[in-house]
C-alpha cells in the first residue's frame, strides 16, 4: 500500500510538470504569433515648402555681336602690324597696314584710262581733236572756194553758150565740176556735224565707263590695306604677322565690342515648345568656375535642324560682358529657367505615380497607405510642386525597402 502511494504521488508530480511545459509552449506560441508583422518596411518622405525652378540645361557658343572682320582685298604682303590679339582699341585707330605697291600701279593705270577716255568723249563732243577740228575747217574753206568757182565757171559758160561759144559738152563738164564740188562741201559739213557713228560713241562711252569702274577698284583696294578700326574695342583674332604674304580673302583680323555678347544656345527638339521670349538664361563657363552670366531669351527658334547628332532650334540672349570675359567663339554650358516658383509645396519626384496620365501618392495614414490623387506644377531635376492633394508635414511613401509593390491599404512601418 505504501509502495502504491509512492508512485501516485510520483506520477501527480510529473503531471504537474507536464502542464507546466504545457503552458510554456502556449505561451511561447502565442507570444509568436502576436509577434507577427505583416506591414511592409518603406522609405518616406515630407511634403515640404522650398523653391523650386523649371530647367533647360544645354549647351551654347558665344559670338560677338558688334564685329568686325578685315580680310586681304589682293595678294600682297603685310607691311606693319601695330597691335595684338587682346588689346583694346579706339576708333579710327591703325592696326595693319598691307603693302600697297601693286594697287597703287594698278590705280595709276586706272587713272591714265580715265583721262584718255575723256579726251575721246571731248572730241567726240567737239568733232574730233583739236588738229582734225582746225584742218577741216580748213578743208570745208577750201571746198567752199573750189564750189564757188565751179558755179561761176558754169554761169560764164552758159552765158558764151547762148552765143554760140561754148559747148554743150564744155556746160555739161561744167556742171559735173560743181556736183563735185558741192559734194565734197556737203561731206566736209557732215563730218563737221556729225564726226563719229553711234556705235562709235558708244564704244568710248563703254571705255569711259570701265575705266572709271576700275579706278573706283584700285581706289577701294588702296583703302582696304590700311585697316582702322571702325570702332571701339578688342582685337580677339590676329593670324598674320609682319612680313608674311596673304592671298585674297585670307582673315587679316577680327575687332568685336566684346561689353556686350551675344550667346547662341541649342535647345533640343522636345523642349523648344518651352521656350518664351524674356525667360532668365544663366551662361557658365568651364574656364571660369563658379561664375555665372546672366541674359533673357531674345528670340524662338523659327525652325528645328540637325546640329552633329541632335534636332536642336537655336535660340540666343545678349549678355553683359564688362570685364571681357566672355571670349567669342567659346562653347558654354546654358541653363533657360522656363519658370520660378518661392515657398511652394515640393516632394521627391518619385514618390509621384501615374494612373491613366493623373498623378497620386502614397500618403502614410494609421501605418497604412492611403493614395491620394493630387494635381503638380513644375518640377525640376528631383523635386515636383504640389499644388493640391496633400498638406504640408504629411509623409508620402517612395519605395518599399524590400522591393515589395506599393498599393492603397497597405500595412506599413516607416524605414529611415
Amino acid at each position: 500500500m505504501i509502495q502504491n502511494g509512492r508512485k501516485a504521488g510520483f506520477f501527480a508530480q510529473r503531471q504537474w510538470i507536464l502542464w507546466a511545459a504545457v503552458a510554456v509552449v502556449a505561451v511561447i506560441l502565442l507570444a509568436s504569433f502576436a509577434s507577427r508583422d505583416d506591414s511592409v518596411a518603406i522609405v518616406t518622405a515630407t511634403v515640404t515648402r522650398s523653391n523650386i525652378r523649371s530647367l533647360i540645361s544645354t549647351n551654347g557658343k558665344v559670338e560677338p555681336i558688334n564685329n568686325f572682320e578685315a580680310h586681304a582685298p589682293i595678294g600682297t604682303v603685310v607691311k606693319r602690324v601695330l597691335v595684338k590679339e587682346g588689346d583694346h582699341v579706339r576708333r579710327g585707330q591703325l592696326l595693319v597696314e598691307l603693302d600697297a605697291a601693286t594697287a597703287e600701279s594698278q590705280a595709276a593705270q586706272a587713272l591714265a584710262q580715265i583721262r584718255a577716255s575723256e579726251a575721246d568723249m571731248n572730241a567726240i563732243e567737239r568733232g574730233g581733236t583739236q588738229e582734225e577740228v582746225l584742218t577741216l575747217q580748213a578743208q570745208l574753206v577750201k571746198a567752199s572756194a573750189d564750189r564757188d568757182a565751179a558755179q561761176r565757171n558754169l554761169d560764164a559758160l552758159q552765158r558764151l553758150q547762148q552765143t554760140g561759144a561754148a559747148s554743150p559738152g564744155e556746160v555739161r563738164a561744167a556742171q559735173a565740176q560743181l556736183a563735185t564740188a558741192e559734194a565734197q562741201v556737203k561731206l566736209l559739213q557732215s563730218k563737221q556735224s556729225a564726226r563719229y557713228s553711234r556705235p562709235e560713241i558708244s564704244s568710248v562711252q563703254a571705255k569711259q565707263s570701265e575705266a572709271q569702274s576700275a579706278y573706283s577698284a584700285a581706289e577701294d583696294v588702296l583703302q582696304q590695306l590700311v585697316i582702322r578700326a571702325p570702332f571701339a574695342g578688342v582685337v580677339y583674332s590676329l593670324p598674320v604677322r609682319q612680313g608674311t604674304y596673304v592671298n585674297p580673302g585670307d582673315l587679316i583680323l577680327q575687332e568685336a565690342d566684346l561689353s556686350k555678347v551675344l550667346v547662341r544656345a541649342y535647345v533640343d527638339e522636345p523642349d523648344v515648345a518651352r521656350l518664351t521670349p524674356g525667360e532668365r538664361i544663366e551662361v557658365s563657363w568651364d574656364a571660369v568656375p563658379g561664375r555665372i552670366w546672366t541674359g533673357s531669351v531674345n528670340s524662338i527658334p523659327a525652325s528645328v535642324k540637325l546640329h552633329g547628332t541632335r534636332n536642336v532650334g537655336e535660340t540666343t540672349c545678349t549678355v553683359p560682358n564688362q570685364d571681357f570675359k566672355l571670349l567669342p567663339n567659346i562653347n558654354v554650358g546654358v541653363t533657360i529657367v522656363t519658370a520660378e516658383h518661392d515657398r511652394v509645396l515640393t516632394v521627391p519626384r518619385e514618390a509621384l505615380r501615374m494612373d491613366a496620365g493623373k498623378p497620386y501618392v502614397y500618403l502614410i495614414a494609421n501605418n497604412e497607405l492611403e493614395r491620394r490623387n493630387v494635381e503638380i506644377s513644375i518640377s525640376d531635376l528631383t523635386r515636383a510642386e504640389i499644388t493640391s492633394g496633400v498638406p504640408e508635414g504629411a509623409k508620402v511613401a517612395l519605395s518599399s525597402v524590400n522591393s515589395k509593390p506599393l498599393h492603397d491599404h497597405l500595412p506599413v512601418k516607416v524605414v529611415q
